[in-house]
């Protein structure tokens, strides 16, 4: 599929910072909710990218016509869905665990309210910087269910049991100084200066060797999912893997030469 062929993303390569993709969700009439459809072009965008040598960042965000980074999952769907509908929908991997696998490092570009699912993928993403108007949380509570794309255990390895419990029972919205302050997101901007951040940041990453960010990424990931003894020698093993690249040798020699590297992802 080419990129011009999707109804629900807009897609770029380079227009904002070498090697970084920006996929944006386009439901403006939906104000970006996650429907069958979006899932299905996402999943596809992300694999796309996954086997595309030239793209070592990705950054996902909605567009501006929507007011919204993503408000939540298409509620028309869920209601229409039966138990056994959902379980099959809820079949794993999922977007979310499409988002969290990808070997490159992914920035939400949280550009207006993340909400519900919205709130999901952006916590399935590795660094979350959000407009300083953006409002955040899991209202699921209030349709009378809870978080089902894994907000449950991403918001409380992020936020600490305490604020999870309070968003998720409660449903009630928090505006992005407090989401910063929790740790939901890592940034906040005003929206002028939104851009000039997250593509300074994804342009820095996108220099840098694409097998010491995969596996730079899959360390970190597992500090929430390991004990800390297991954590450490997975690291160390990690940190050896690199020493079979050319690019430890690239980075080392520039360093040693005081010039930049030039990193091949080999």
């Amino acid at each position: 599929m080419s990129f011009n062929d999707y109804e629900t993303l807009t897609v770029s390569v380079g227009e904002y910072a070498d090697r970084v993709a920006t996929i944006s969700i386009d439901r403006p009439e939906a104000r970006n909710a996650l429907n069958a459809e979006v899932r299905r072009e996402l999943s596809a965008a992300l694999e796309a990218f996954e086997d595309d040598d030239e793209v070592r960042v990705l950054v996902l965000t909605g567009v501006e016509a929507a007011n919204a980074f993503v408000a939540g999952a298409d509620v028309t769907e869920l209601r229409e869905r039966t138990l056994l509908e959902q379980r099959e929908a809820s079949r794993r991997p999922r977007i979310y665990e499409r988002v969290d696998a990808l070997s490159m490092p992914v920035i939400a570009r949280i550009n207006g309210h993340a909400l519900g699912g919205g709130c999901e993928l952006a916590q399935a993403c590795d660094v979350r910087i959000a407009v300083e108007d953006a409002k955040l949380g899991q209202p699921e509570i209030n349709l009378g269910i809870i978080p089902g794309g894994g907000g449950t255990q991403r918001l409380t390895r992020l936020v600490g049991e305490g604020h999870a419990m309070r968003l998720v029972l409660s449903g009630e919205l928090i505006d992005a100084t407090e989401a910063q302050e929790i740790g939901l997101v890592d940034e906040v901007y005003p929206a002028e200066e939104l851009d000039d951040r997250v593509y300074e940041l994804a342009g820095a990453m996108a220099e840098k060797s694409p097998i010491a960010l995969e596996l730079g990424k899959q360390a970190v990931r597992a500090s929430s999912r390991m004990d800390l003894e297991s954590g450490i020698d997975y690291e160390a093993e990690l940190f050896v893997q690199l020493f079979a690249t050319d690019d430890k040798n690239e980075g080392i020699d520039a360093f040693l030469e005081g010039r930049d590297p030039e990193f091949t992802g080999t």
